[in-house]
């Protein structure tokens, strides 16, 4: 997300962490003693020392799960990342992470942001599940793929097929939906990439990319849909479905760049689905919150995270990065991010609703790139990179309310405006975060700590509860999912 050239040199070996799975003589069952298999939790106590993975070092079954993406083993002296994994836990009742194992990917890791290791494909949702928890998707930005993983009854990952090519440079962000389906299907996936070849030497200004549609199949894996890929006039940063699954939006980070040869000024845009998993030949709606050389000095969206939620309502992170005549970020022009909210109407088109709703004021509430909503919806909260911090907004019909600057706060680079490297050799990075399916969790990623954070939810109120470490790398991280 950054464009500083700020070195973070970090490498950490991954292991292959296994869950205790058995409590004290391999418990996992719930009511054998000596049961046979042992595999499914049901009745056995010891089966294959209880190599179910549903139970906890104490004994007590899983309630759910959070997964990690390593991107790659993070840049060692600017080396390019390796073997993309994927690191899952087991969520425990209390909201407290075991490791239960890395899932390769079968696919290379990237970096397409200058080098500092913070939010190094500028994206949401590089990794993401279908909405029934039967599958987990990744993106392998540096071989240009994406891999399918079946999701086990014990939480652990089964890869489903071979990595589908995305026809693209970095693939960065999935959306999956289960309301637009044709026979032998669970979902309708599309990725947005970042960049086109003839756009790749431009940089992030100058890129270009598009989105391309798959079939999740039955059996977990993915089926490339013929004509899907759409060319974008933007460097994608994020990709999502509306719940009815009538449209496909599409968030841009250089909307308005002056090196955008296409000369778009669209922070969102808006496909039409079709029956056949196919999208609208053009797009149908684009919106943007800030024009280049406005008035009031602000600085481009810089649109990273987005929802659409309830009444497709789309709620926007805007990082505020694009300078306000559309040259590059520059570090000390960064300006505190916001919140911006629009209502996709029945034809495609977008209508304001909120607009420019500052995260911070007087550059404490910068980067404002990552999002997710309470279970009720009546809240969300955003991460602010740098700072290492969440904010918290109030939510009602597209209408939003900052209501705490710093509803959890981390060790960030609050106050520092000058120096990258101060900034960024300081800040724990809070990048991508993920509330469990309950409601009750939410999951941090730090991007430059190779660490979770884990807070509980009481309505617009965070309580930290714990951190999980040692199984990410420090640096070029990217994605986490809770379930």
């Amino acid at each position: 997300m950054r464009k500083v050239k700020f070195l973070v040199i970090a490498f950490l070996s991954l292991g292959v962490f296994l869950a205790s799975c058995e409590g004290e003589d391999g418990l996992d069952g719930v009511n054998g003693a000596d049961g046979a298999n042992g595999i499914d939790g049901q009745d056995g106590a010891d089966g294959a020392d209880g190599e179910d993975g549903e139970d906890g070092a104490d004994g007590t079954a899983f309630v759910g799960a959070v997964y990690a993406m390593t991107n790659g083993q993070g840049q060692v002296a600017g080396i390019e990342q390796g073997p993309n994994t994927v690191i899952a836990y087991g969520r425990n009742a209390d909201g407290n992470l075991t490791p239960i194992g890395p899932f390769e990917t079968n696919g290379n890791g990237g970096d397409f942001d200058g080098g500092e290791g913070l939010d190094p494909l500028i994206s949401a949702y590089a990794l993401t599940k279908t909405d029934d928890n039967s599958s987990l998707l990744a993106v392998n930005a540096g071989s240009n793929t994406i891999t399918a993983f079946n999701i086990q009854p014990d939480y652990s990952l089964e890869i489903a097929g071979d990595p589908v090519d995305t026809g693209a440079e970095g693939p960065n962000s999935i959306a999956t939906t289960d309301a637009v389906l044709v026979d032998g299907t669970r979902a309708l996936v599309y990725v947005s990439n970042i960049t086109r070849s003839e756009f790749l030497s431009a940089g992030e200004p100058g890129h270009q990319g598009t989105v391309t549609g798959y079939w999740l199949l039955d059996d977990g894996s993915l089926q490339p849909i013929g004509g899907s890929t759409r060319d974008l006039p933007i460097r994608p940063s994020a990709v999502q479905f509306s719940p009815d699954g009538n449209w496909l939006v599409v968030a841009a980070i250089n909307s308005g760049a002056a090196g955008l040869a296409s000369g778009s000024e669209d922070e969102l845009t808006v496909f039409g689905v079709n029956a056949d998993g196919t999208l609208s030949a053009a797009s149908v709606g684009t919106a943007t919150s800030t024009l280049r050389g406005n008035a009031q000095g602000r600085n481009l969206p810089s649109a990273i995270g987005f929802q659409i939620v309830s009444d497709n309502y789309v709620v926007v992170t805007e990082a505020r990065e694009f300078q306000v005549d559309g040259a590059p970020p520059a570090f000390p022009a960064l300006q505190d991010g916001s919140v911006s909210t629009w209502q996709i109407q029945g034809d495609g088109s977008l209508t304001p609703i909120s607009m420019d709703v500052a995260s911070g004021t007087n550059n404490t509430g910068r980067t404002a790139c990552w999002l997710d909503f309470t279970f009720d919806e009546n809240y969300f909260f955003v991460s602010n990179a740098i700072e290492a911090g969440l904010a918290v907004y109030s939510f009602n019909n597209g209408v939003v309310s900052l209501l705490d600057q710093t509803a959890a706060q981390g060790i960030g680079a609050t106050g520092n405006t000058t120096d990258p490297a101060t900034a960024f050799g300081t800040t724990q990075g809070w990048i991508d975060m993920w509330i469990s399916d309950d409601g009750q969790y939410l999951y941090q990623l730090y991007g430059l700590d190779g660490t979770i954070g884990i807070f509980k939810v009481f309505g617009d109120e965070l309580q930290q509860i714990g951190e999980e470490s040692g199984n990410l790398p420090d640096t070029n991280t990217q994605g986490i999912v809770a379930i």
